[in-house]
């Protein structure tokens, strides 16, 4: 399950928020979402751990949140994430909660990649897909003490989960039956 916090003007269009979020089970974790005011309406989810921002089109704002997961699925492969670690997360992305927006450092980081968005888009022929791997390589303030950027904040994370993976698995064929 994830967690989708989003701001009001996206909870609005999508649905009501659960009073009581639970927890997100994915790798990624909680993401955070808000729309962005252009023809036609995008809307911007930015993942909390990693920063990472994922556009995608608004409407029809009935199927956004079923269609989250092939999107966010693209971009991990956009930026050379191992199939295994995608299909982990995806599988946890089958179903979702929505919360109120609760994190002011992920929502002043949205509104950031927001101003950034209208910077590089020309919406008439904006390529989501590329402009949400643009905007994943700027550095953000959260991430200077790591790794600067969400793009390398989610390399070092897929490469942690990688390490820990082969190392459970290591321990698991090593054991008797």
């Amino acid at each position: 399950m994830i967690v989708v916090h989003g701001t009001k003007k996206f909870l609005d269009r999508v649905g009501i928020p659960d009073p009581t979020p639970g927890q997100s089970t994915s790798i990624l974790g909680t993401w955070y979402a808000t729309v962005l005011f252009a023809r036609p309406q995008i809307a911007l989810f930015v993942n909390e751990r990693t920063l990472l921002p994922v556009l995608t089109p608004m409407a029809p704002a009935g199927t956004l949140l079923a269609r989250l997961p092939t999107v966010i699925g693209e971009n991990l492969k956009r930026h050379g994430i191992a199939q295994p670690i995608i299909d982990s997360e995806l599988s946890h992305m089958s179903a979702y909660q929505l919360a109120k927006t609760s994190n002011r450092s992920v929502v002043g980081i949205m509104n950031e990649f927001s101003f950034l968005y209208r910077l590089h888009s020309n919406a008439a022929d904006a390529d989501l897909l590329e402009l949400s791997v643009q905007l994943a390589a700027t550095p953000c303030g959260p991430l200077y003490k790591k790794h600067v950027s969400p793009d390398r904040e989610l390399r070092a994370l897929a490469d942690e989960f990688a390490r820990t993976d082969q190392t459970q698995h290591i321990a698991a064929s090593t054991q008797r039956p």
